[in-house]
């Protein structure tokens, strides 16, 4: 396992307070500095446990708050589907997963 320093790793990027458990990666994009990547699904899952929101409130809190945030050019970015290619002879499909760890 490799320890990194996410201030450093990704400087100048936009961390959301209180939503450290839900970050899943970094990213990058030509042209813009390193983002922080995080889980939608683990995003409503903090709200739903920690803020004591119900499913649909999470999910308008996080669209409008979350989402909706624009902080500057490294702004968070969040997966929201977590997919996996699968071979089938001469085509590739796409499966859902169901946990983004």
């Amino acid at each position: 396992m490799i320890t990194v320093d996410i201030h450093e790793y990704a400087e100048g990027a936009i961390l959301l307070d209180g939503l450290e458990d839900a970050i899943v990666g970094i990213v990058e994009e030509f042209g813009n500095g390193r983002r922080i990547l995080y889980s939608k699904p683990k995003i409503i899952q903090i709200l739903c446990e920690r803020d004591l929101m119900t499913q649909g409130e999470a999910e308008e809190f996080y669209d409008f708050n979350i989402l909706g945030l624009y902080a500057g050019e490294q702004n968070a970015v969040f997966l929201d589907l977590m997919i996996e290619p699968i071979k089938k002879g001469d085509i590739i499909v796409y499966r859902a997963s169901e946990k983004i760890d």
